[in-house]
């Protein structure tokens, strides 16, 4: 299977459709009087299909056990044509628009088996998925476009050429697939002068995303918070939580680091661990949902 650890929990929702034609208006009739001898059609078939979408990763290999949290299932009659609606919900890493789609065809599956005694000429057709939402393409096209960010590790070992920098290169990474242009991407030691001068020129600049990397740990020469926090306008306590969450739910020494999120004016700043997973794990908690928030800081920037 696909690995999903680096997504986030988000609520999924996928709705399909299935399309059972009968050959005649007596079938109809059966169905709607419930004179179909085998039962209750649409209950029945109902039934199976909620059956069917708990089973869908015992059939199919390459789809993710998951909570299924809600089941809907609806019919609409169009002359001969009954049209199966299936939702299905989630509050999940990965999206049900399999399991939707699987439903969707179970309970096509059982009408058929239902009426074949009365209606030998049944057609099943068009099992597709008509809509989903909660992943991120629902919000690929949502984010400010033309960001730019400075990259901005924090180590006295790196600065000294004595270990490769791996975490910046990540952050980087990340930024990229998330279209941010990178102004600058720059080493320097755990120095509090230092750290700050380059957050109030990368903001005289009007450089949007500032993203420190090390620093946030509790050993004497972390002080990349201390030097950053009297320089922000405000802090933004929800991405610092979202970021040790995600991190604690993966490695538990997460929890001892000190990542912080602000502003300054209009620009965004970040001070995420200086460890290469610690760095990754915070950019993917937060990113590119993240972004959001320069609908909001663009407003300020023209007040």
């Amino acid at each position: 299977m696909v690995d999903i650890t680096h997504k986030n929990t988000t609520l999924r929702t996928a709705i399909a459709q299935a399309t059972v034609k009968v050959s005649k208006p007596e079938t109809i009739d059966a169905i709607k009087n419930n004179t179909v001898p085998k039962g209750h059609v649409f209950a029945m078939s109902k039934a199976a299909g909620l059956l069917g979408v708990k089973r869908t990763p015992d059939i199919l290999p390459d789809c993710h056990p998951l909570p299924i949290e809600f089941t809907g299932v609806e019919y609409e009659i169009d002359g001969l044509n009954i049209h199966i609606i299936f939702t299905v919900k989630t509050i999940y890493k990965t999206g049900v628009e399999v399991e939707a789609m699987h439903g969707a065809s179970v309970v096509a599956l059982n009408m058929y088996d239902m009426l074949k005694p009365i209606d030998k000429g049944i057609e099943i057709h068009a099992i597709k998925l008509l809509k989903k939402k909660g992943g991120k393409s629902d919000y690929k096209n949502r984010f400010k476009k033309d960001l730019t960010a400075a990259v901005i590790v924090c180590s006295d070992s790196i600065s000294a050429g004595q270990k490769e920098d791996k975490a910046g290169k990540a952050i980087i990474e990340k930024l990229k697939s998330c279209e941010v242009k990178i102004s600058e991407y720059v080493i320097i030691p755990d120095e509090v002068d230092a750290i700050q001068s380059k957050l109030k020129m990368y903001h005289e600049n009007n450089i949007d995303l500032v993203i420190y990397t090390g620093g946030t740990g509790l050993s004497a020469r972390d002080v990349t918070p201390e030097a950053l926090l009297p320089i922000l306008d405000r802090r933004i306590p929800g991405i610092e939580e979202a970021i040790r969450s995600y991190g604690q739910q993966r490695m538990p020494f997460a929890m001892l680091s000190r990542s912080i999120a602000g502003t300054i004016g209009s620009t965004l700043v970040l001070a995420l661990p200086g460890s290469t997973n610690g760095a990754k794990e915070s950019m993917d908690a937060i990113f590119p949902s993240v972004l959001h928030s320069y609908g909001v800081l663009a407003g300020a920037r023209h007040d």
